[in-house]
């Protein structure tokens, strides 16, 4: 008898020819610039003491553009003043959370489908990510 298991779906990492595509799939092109650059700065204040920077995968799910995070095999110490979340997270669980910051934040400031949609798609995802505790603490 055997027992088939089934593997929680993943996020998966664009393929370069389709990258030029992700970023106004995600924020819409009237965003892409402001957005990308709210990411990377979220980033760099959620991980002042590990992230310098550097070359981002964007990730999709069932076709639909989800979150960039920073390429790195580290772990980063989430420590910003943000959020009171203390702790360290793999690159994409980083990456997550710093675009969910930059999709909140930005929803403030521009009306746009992309954002909100967005944002949904994601924070829905994140529920099944194995580090959605981490997640969510440091969106709370």
């Amino acid at each position: 008898m055997s027992t088939s298991v089934i593997a929680a779906q993943s996020a998966t990492i664009v393929p370069e020819e389709r990258r030029q595509e992700f970023l106004p799939a995600l924020f819409g092109r009237s965003l892409l610039i402001v957005a990308e650059n709210a990411v990377y700065s979220f980033m760099d204040r959620l991980s002042p003491l590990d992230y310098g920077g550097g070359f981002w995968d964007f990730y999709e799910y069932e076709g639909k553009p989800l979150f960039l995070a920073p390429q790195s095999t580290s772990r980063f110490r989430i420590t910003g003043e943000i959020t009171g979340f203390q702790g360290d997270v793999s690159a994409e669980a980083a990456g997550i959370i710093a675009t969910l910051f930059a999709f909140s934040h930005l929803s403030f400031q521009y009306q746009s489908d992309y954002l909100s949609e967005g944002y949904a798609r994601l924070y829905t995802y994140s529920a099944d990510h194995p580090e959605a505790s981490e997640i969510f603490q440091a969106i709370d």
